[in-house]
């Protein structure tokens, strides 16, 4: 395999978790008896860019297909993220009536909603068809498509259709070309746009065992130093970046073409770029004993798990979450052990998890049942969760929170 930016030949193995199914391929009853598809999931470190990816064993079209089950509106804590992003550049970059957001993974319309109310013009661009249908029924005008550098001049050369905004949260990670993806952005920018993207940092996955966030839908974990390199080999220069609390630490960047002299570049880009260095993010070493980090977080839950099944306690989930299938089909970890999930989505509702077939329910499930523990498996949102579900302390039940290390709460 090749490095999907530099083409140096990888042979570095950052992780292995082994084989496992798209971890958003949530079945059916029905699907319970057939066979289900595993694909390896190996990711490796380039010594050259330190990109770390996974190998494309499964294809993006095949994981974002129209039965996708991801809506970003389920999350109140992520659409008052999205709703502070708007209100942040609607201020600092004056964008009006006049100017044009298009946002790259738009899904249900969770953030373009925000622009739309402000009478700012937005587009979305989203290959998930159903999710897309939700956004079109909020009157935002979305393309159903995946975007890359074909779909960018069309917009740009057939359409006459240039973005001051263009902007993309957990999408940069998930592309499998993201050297088209970035060649894409260039072209439908206007002369004096801004693209920001928001992605997972690598810095935070490696530093606080983030393993569980690794899945076939992700085919790259990003750092600012290897980030910089990609967009700059497309003409697009790095301005500013934020060190967010999202998804367990995430870094929103901006953009623009590197001719465009408006936007100084601010300190902000050197500080976190020597945050990486001074951590060793630009060689192999930091990048060494991680597999041994997500051995223990394996050794230590089902251990638990265990213990709890001879004790004849019951234990739930809670967050049909993609990195909540990871951990479990990692950790070996079936519906024996495991009774049930609850999620807010009605789309994850009465389907079962991909390997491990655990049921997913709604919450009354959860009320009805009355576990003895409950695994938080999105722990980035445990705060929201523990407050949502505090009531289950009166039963004298008690929260798990599995990364970075086994927590009882």
């Amino acid at each position: 395999m090749e490095c999907r930016f530099c083409q140096t030949q990888l042979e570095h193995v950052f992780i292995d978790l082994v084989n496992s199914p798209a971890s958003n391929s949530f079945l059916t009853e029905e699907q319970l008896n057939e066979p289900e598809t595993f694909f390896p999931l190996k990711v490796y470190t380039c010594h050259n860019c330190f990109l770390v990816q996974v190998d494309e064993y499964k294809k993006s079209d095949a994981i974002f297909d129209s039965n996708y089950v991801y809506f970003s509106s389920y999350s109140k804590s992520w659409l008052e993220h999205a709703k502070r992003y708007t209100e942040m550049m609607t201020e600092r970059f004056g964008y009006n009536e006049d100017s044009l957001v298009i946002e790259v993974a738009s899904n249900d319309g969770y953030l373009l909603q925000y622009f739309k109310e402000k009478n700012i013009p937005v587009m979305g661009i989203e290959p998930t068809a159903n999710t897309a249908q939700v956004s079109m029924e909020k009157g935002i005008k979305t393309v159903i498509e995946f975007f890359g550098s074909e779909l960018a001049d069309r917009f740009a050369n057939t359409w006459d259709v240039k973005a001051d905004l263009l902007l993309g949260n957990n999408v940069l990670a998930h592309v499998p070309d993201i050297v088209d993806f970035v060649k894409g952005m260039k072209i439908i920018l206007k002369d004096t746009g801004v693209v920001t993207m928001e992605f997972p940092h690598l810095m935070q996955l490696v530093d606080n065992n983030q393993f569980d966030t690794i899945y076939h839908e992700h085919f790259s974990y990003l750092s600012l130093y290897t980030v910089q390199q990609i967009f700059a080999a497309q003409g697009l220069e790095l301005f500013d970046v934020d060190e967010l609390p999202t998804h367990g630490g995430s870094l929103r960047i901006y953009a623009r073409h590197q001719e465009d002299a408006s936007k100084p570049v601010s300190p902000n880009i050197a500080a976190v770029l020597k945050k990486e260095m001074d951590k060793g993010m630009n060689g192999l070493a930091y990048y060494d004993h991680f597999q041994q980090k997500a051995l223990k977080v394996k050794l230590d839950l089902y251990e638990f798990l265990i213990d709890q099944k001879r004790a004849g306690k019951q234990v739930a989930g809670y967050g049909a979450a993609a990195k909540g299938n990871t951990l479990m089909n990692y950790c070996g970890i079936k519906n024996d052990l495991v009774s049930f999930v609850v999620d807010a989505n009605p789309h994850k509702q009465n389907k079962f998890l991909p390997a491990s077939h655990i049921p997913v329910y709604d919450e009354q499930h959860l009320k009805d049942a009355r576990p003895d523990y409950v695994i938080i498996l999105p722990w980035n949102l445990k705060e929201e969760i523990m407050g949502q579900l505090a009531y289950i302390r009166e039963w004298g039940g008690r929260f798990v929170i599995p990364i970075p290390e086994l927590q009882l709460l």
